[in-house]
This record gives C-alpha cells, structure tokens and sequence, in this order.
C-alpha cells in the first residue's frame, strides 16, 4: 500500500497553512483562528483513513468517495475500446481524494491529458478538464479517469506501468474539489445510480461471473 496522503502530498500544503498562521499571529493576534482553522482544514481533507474491502470476488469497487452524478452506456476508445459503462463521481472538498484501485490487475495503460479547470460541478468537466487515465486489466479491462475540478490543479498518479495493484489499493489522489470516472466493461451488472454515495475500496459498483 502507498504512503499515508496526509505524509506524502499534504506536507507542503500543511507547511504553507503554518508559516501563513505564523503571519497572521504577527500582524494581529487574533488573525490566528483563521490559521488554525486552515490548518485543520488541511488536516481534515488529507484524511487517509485505512479500508480492507469486504468484497473481493467477482466485484468491482468504487475508486473514489463521493457523489454518483450519471451512469450511462458510451463508447470508450481509450482501454477497453468498445461499449462500456461509465460511472460519474463528484468529490466535494469534504470527501476522501485518495483514489483506489476498483479491481486486483495490472496496470496496463496510463495517459495524461491537459485541460481545462471549470468547476466539477459543470456536466462539461469530465469532457474539457485536464484528466488522468489509469487502465487496469485484471478478469476483466477497468479504466479509472481523474478529472480535476476548479480547485484541484493537481491530480497526483502513484501508479507505473507494468504495476500489480490489489483490489481497493491506493493508486493516487486528486487535490480539493474534483471527479472520478469508472469506466466498465459490457457484461457486468451494475449496482450504483445517480444520487448513490460510494466509499472508495469499500462500495461495490459492479458485478461479474
């Protein structure tokens, strides 16, 4: 398993919350509650909590906490090339942004696409915003896309290609407000709708003979 989040992408954003609540406390001394409650905002959102997924077998796992917004069938030409079902996740800055891998494969496809950075509560950002696609091939071929939002202008990979990534491993994370995409073959039944809220390594989105 990879690095707690909070050691290995919130350090510099903790030290910058730190030397800011430093200058606070300097030009007025109350000023300091603003620091303390960005510290502690930053403490809350590189939460890593531990999960162990209660389903192994035959399932594929949500690979982000959040909000589900859409499902629907499309075709993907990325990593599964064909019919697939695409699942919508929207990440407040109140979730969990570790992302987790949904199945046990290996990693088989990786690519980084530029974009745009309007709000990940626009239906447009899964199309323009700057994304990251991780495709795993296990039983079956999983495509998991970051997508960054507004305030997420950075979405970190700790995957490399030719990795074996076990089922509800951490396999990277997106910074503040943004969204995943779950990308699923033909011939698995999804259990997820609009409106569901999914837990990542832990939720059960699809299952398959």
């Amino acid at each position: 398993m990879k690095r707690h989040a909070l050691i290995r992408e919130g350090i510099p954003t903790l030290l910058v919350t730190l030397i800011l609540t430093a200058i606070l406390y300097w030009i007025y001394p109350w000023l300091v509650l603003i620091g303390i409650a960005l510290i502690l905002f930053v403490l809350y959102f590189f939460r890593d909590p531990k999960r162990m997924p209660t389903e192994s077998n035959g399932v594929i796992l949500s690979a982000a906490d959040g909000l589900v917004t859409d499902v629907k069938v499309v075709e993907e030409g990325h990593f599964i090339k064909g019919k697939a079902t695409r699942i919508d996740i929207f990440l407040s800055p109140l979730n969990v942004h570790v992302n987790r891998s949904p199945i046990a494969g290996k990693v088989t496809y990786r690519k980084y696409q530029k974009g745009k950075f309007v709000p990940a509560t626009n239906p447009e950002c899964h199309e323009v915003n700057e994304k990251n696609y991780i495709g795993i091939k296990g039983e079956l071929p999983v495509l998991v896309v970051q997508v960054a939002g507004i305030m997420a202008r950075r979405i970190v990979d700790w995957t490399e290609e030719g990795m074996e990534v076990s089922i509800g491993e951490k396999i990277g994370m997106i910074k503040f407000s943004s969204g995943t995409q779950i990308y699923i073959p033909e011939g698995v039944k999804i259990t997820v709708k609009p409106g569901d809220r999914l837990t990542a390594g832990i939720t059960v989105i699809g299952r398959y003979s």
